[in-house]
């Protein structure tokens, strides 16, 4: 909307009770056509804009800025437009970045005598964008981009016609330009006794009629097929917010009083305390938490350069993550599907602030996008999902198991009067995912294997029931140097929910009678892992055979090229007697036969 002002006397003074209400405002008066048009944004909270009309070259138009046309603004500063901008320009070029400041060549000036008055409503979402690309956030800016009343255009512009006329004897010229329309609000209806059913509370005859004509809806009743009293509410312009039942039962519980809603909790139905998988996570926090290892809780969002510094292929598939759309950091705008980026920031973060022995771990879910269906839909909530809308929505939410990943860096065992303390390493990585098995009542496998971003030769498979459930083991040297962390810088991360969930082990059975302690050193091929030699002596030891556990290793000229000797503890034991040397060495033998079989192995001179 524009009105046009001639015959104003330039030189004329702001009155002083509009100069003093500006400046208790924060605003420095400028000239009467500039205050007036601040006083009346301050006044009705819609901004105006005065050109200077002898400077305006032929019509005013509305549109969007093209690619590299420039804008020297109020504050004498060139801007480079964007095409998203939008502008207001004549047959120049553009005048104003509408919404946000006009431009320096229709400044209004200590001259200017014809003023062209201009109100318009903007786009909020155009104008926010602008404000933040330009970094201009005006007074202007600030308010357009959180609503202003459509309505208000022309009482504005009329207010400030006549405060020039006012004090500036200015004359105002007939007709003015109005280009489209305000939008009207829809109606939305409701239940009459909705209120009352949301808050739990009866409210006298009128109140919902009365609460919502006092924000300024225009009210009507009527009633539905079923006998049903509907209330038909159509919003006030400068309420847009209020687009459904939800929103007007909003209003009458505010105005009403928050305090008139009586606080009753709901009984609390009788439970089981907590479920087997959150006994086995505290379980499981706890060991690794009694073995050293202290508890982080990382944020659980990460970049896409993060998978560049663990050197994983292009096609690994935790490569696919979720994209966050609002995210807390610009660059951090993906879920995780691991924990170990997050684990190693933090241990980054606290080797950079001056510790060198760190152990951490943390237990969270991460976030596999796997086969999801895409967006979820929106089934508002007027009612409740059907079937279809259910499935659809359980379809969209990708896959998030839990997992437990633990980080250590520098000393397992510290330096101290008891003497050297021991480096961490890749048996660490391994002991801790132990802890996590036997926490969680399960019987864990150890393997070889190579995968990224662990050390080809120290890394181990985790299996647990024949499924590969994570992975454990020195990371690799690349990876560190990436990620600025010490060498031999060991890490494991295992899937908690994909362990069995066991909720009674069976308990272990205690014989009474004494063991008889055997060793034995096998020379076996230098790649043939340890844990599988000792599957195998546990294989052929039979029911007799308690426990393995290798002492030694031990590589040289003795045992020949390519080969080495592994030592292990073999302890056998009886229920229901006292087993002889002849017994426990004839199970022996069976168990060195097994690894001689399998392997190749021989015993030790």
């Amino acid at each position: 909307m524009l009105r046009r002002v001639t015959g104003l006397d330039a030189g004329a003074p702001t009155p002083w009770w509009i100069r003093r209400r500006l400046l208790l405002a924060g605003m420095r008066s400028i000239s009467l056509a500039v205050d007036v048009t601040n006083y009346v944004m301050l006044e009705l909270g819609h901004p105006l804009h005065a050109f200077d009309t002898g400077s305006v070259k032929g019509d005013l138009v509305v549109r969007r800025a093209t690619e590299g046309e420039t804008l020297t603004t109020l504050d004498d500063v060139e801007r480079t437009l964007d095409p998203d901008d939008v502008v207001i320009a004549d047959d120049t070029g553009v005048v104003s970045l509408a919404g946000t400041m006009g431009g320096a060549t229709t400044e209004i000036s200590a001259e200017s005598a014809d003023v062209l008055l201009e109100a318009a409503h903007w786009d909020p979402a155009s104008i926010s964008r602008t404000a933040r690309r330009h970094k201009l956030f005006s007074e202007a800016a600030k308010r357009f981009e959180r609503f202003t009343d459509p309505q208000l255009c022309e009482a504005a512009v009329e207010r400030a016609a006549k405060l020039l006329r006012q004090y500036g004897d200015g004359s105002i010229q007939p007709g003015r330009t109005v280009v489209g329309e305000p939008t009207p609000m829809p109606a939305v209806t409701m239940p009459i006794n909705l209120p009352d059913k949301v808050a739990g509370v009866r409210y006298e005859r009128g109140v919902t009629v009365g609460r919502l004509t006092q924000i300024g809806c225009k009210v009507s009743i009527d009633t539905a097929d079923d006998g049903t009293t509907l209330v038909s509410a159509v919003p006030p312009s400068w309420r847009t917010d209020l687009v459904q039942p939800a929103d007007l039962v909003e209003e009458v519980l505010r105005l009403e009083g928050y305090d008139s809603i009586p606080s009753e909790l709901p009984p609390a139905p009788a439970g089981r305390g907590l479920s087997e998988a959150q006994r086995r996570e505290r379980a499981v926090s706890r060991s690794l938490a009694e073995a050293g290892y202290v508890e982080v809780l990382p944020f659980p969002f990460v970049s896409e350069s993060v998978w560049d510094d663990f050197a994983l292929p292009a096609d690994d598939e935790r490569r696919r993550t979720v994209q966050i759309r609002n995210p807390l950091e610009a660059d951090k705008n993906r879920l995780t599907t691991t924990l170990l980026p997050g684990l190693l920031e933090m241990l980054q973060r606290n080797i950079s602030r001056g510790s060198r022995d760190v152990s951490l771990f943390h237990i969270g879910q991460v976030v596999l996008p796997g086969d999801a269906a895409g967006a979820a839909p929106d089934p508002g909530v007027d009612g409740r999902p059907d079937d279809e809308q259910l499935a659809a929505l359980e379809g969209a939410v990708p896959h998030q198991p839990r997992h437990v990943a633990v980080v250590l860096a520098g000393r397992r065992l510290r330096d101290g009067w008891w003497g050297k303390g021991e480096q961490a390493g890749w048996a660490d990585a391994i002991q801790a995912a132990r802890l996590v098995a036997q926490a969680a009542r399960v019987d864990l496998d150890v393997e070889a294997d190579d995968r990224l971003p662990w050390h080809p030769g120290r890394c181990a498979r985790l299996i647990a029931d024949g499924e590969t459930v994570g992975h454990a083991g020195e990371l690799h040297p690349k990876v560190l140097e990436a990620l600025e962390l010490p060498a031999r810088t060991v890490a494991m991360e295992l899937d908690l929910d994909a362990l069995p969930l066991r909720e009674v082990k069976p308990a272990p059975s205690i014989s009474a009678f004494p063991p008889v302690l055997l060793d034995v050193a096998l020379v076996v091929d230098a790649g043939v892992p340890s844990a599988s030699v000792a599957e195998a002596l546990r294989s052929g030891g039979g029911e007799l055979l308690e426990d393995v556990t290798l002492f030694d290793l031990y590589t040289g000229e003795q045992v020949g090229e390519g080969r080495r000797s592994l030592a292990y503890k073999l302890r056998f034991r009886a229920d229901d007697r006292t087993l002889t040397v002849e017994e426990a060495t004839e199970a022996r033998d069976a168990a060195v036969a097994a690894v001689a079989d399998q392997f190749g192995a021989t015993l030790r001179a």
